[in-house]
């Protein structure tokens, strides 16, 4: 345990008695693991999976012009992101179908994670452009994160960790068995 409080060599602090808790995991997503960036030549993520299987590329359901897809970096279990088919960047791009197809997508997706998860708020949104935090910026996306009371414990505040209950693939097997099957 001694990289517990280890300190970054060239850093500017000091052992401060914290214990840390490392996702080393998030560490290659940032560094642009799996994201087209600038300076890589990934292709885009979203037209990729777009073709594979669902069960493979962990796609819940399916539009005519957009579909939902469990969020391989989750905020909390259940994130997950409703893509626009097209390769397009911004919301003004898009057409009207489009457009209404994604605010249906995000309200089903609501409703079948309060029946599957009983969640009890969301969080919905989109980054419009890198500067705005987008981690895919060429291909429009909207997140859709449910929410629970005293979901923010100290894991993410203090450890930087999110916890998830279960793997994608068991989540989005949830979620896409109960998509049809709103009663």
């Amino acid at each position: 345990m001694s990289e517990v409080n280890e300190v970054i060599e060239g850093g500017a602090g000091m052992p401060d008695g914290w214990s840390r808790l490392w996702a080393p995991h998030r560490a290659s997503y940032l560094s642009g693991e799996n994201r087209p960036l600038p300076d890589n030549e990934i292709p885009c993520p979203f037209c990729r999976i777009i073709s594979l299987p669902d069960e493979e590329a962990l796609i819940v359901a399916r539009g005519v012009h957009a579909y939902v897809v469990m969020n391989l970096y989750p905020y909390n279990a259940g994130h997950l992101l409703i893509v626009a088919n097209r390769h397009i960047a911004d919301l003004t791009e898009m057409s009207k179908d489009e457009r209404d197809e994604i605010l249906e997508l995000s309200a089903h997706a609501m409703k079948v994670l309060r029946k599957v998860s009983r969640a009890k708020g969301f969080n919905l949104g989109m980054n419009q452009g890198a500067i705005s935090g987008a981690g895919v910026p060429d291909h429009i996306h909207q997140h859709v994160v449910p929410r629970w009371s005293g979901d923010s414990n100290f894991m993410p505040i203090i450890g930087q960790t999110k916890v998830l209950p279960a793997l994608l693939s068991t989540t989005r097997a949830d979620l896409a068995g109960a998509w049809n099957n709103l009663d």
